[in-house]
């Protein structure tokens, strides 16, 4: 359970770093386009908060948390399939980023983290 709620942890994190540094860029930098530097940080910066409220939810073992942290794993594997399919530097972070969503995914559905968040499976987990 921890160990999902890190995974979700460290990817609202990564989005709110990025969201940060394109706003930033698009405030004082020289982008081609400013508003669109802008509102991509505001976007990943708000897009944040899923993944961030996911890892709170699963340390309190919330039911209502595991759709969102599968959810934020499942979207973050075709952006790893993008960035490993790039070229230079961007093929380590599309490895880093599809291990630590297969991680996720891995942790999320374990029979103990649905079991500690008191899932049950169709018919009452008979």
């Amino acid at each position: 359970m921890t160990g999902a709620a890190a995974v979700c942890a460290v990817e609202a994190l990564a989005l709110f770093v990025w969201g940060v540094y394109l706003l930033v860029m698009g405030l004082l930098g020289r982008p081609d386009s400013p508003q669109q530097a802008e509102m991509g940080g505001i976007t990943l910066i708000a897009l944040g908060a899923i993944p961030l409220l996911a890892a709170r939810g699963l340390l309190l073992r919330r039911s209502w948390s595991r759709g969102p942290a599968l959810i934020t794993q499942i979207m973050a594997l075709p952006v790893a399939y993008t960035l490993l399919t790039s070229t230079g530097g961007l093929i380590p972070a599309g490895i880093a980023l599809a291990a630590l969503a297969v991680t996720g995914l891995v942790l999320i559905v374990n029979p103990t983290t649905t079991e500690a968040l008191g899932i049950r499976g169709p018919a009452g987990g008979a």
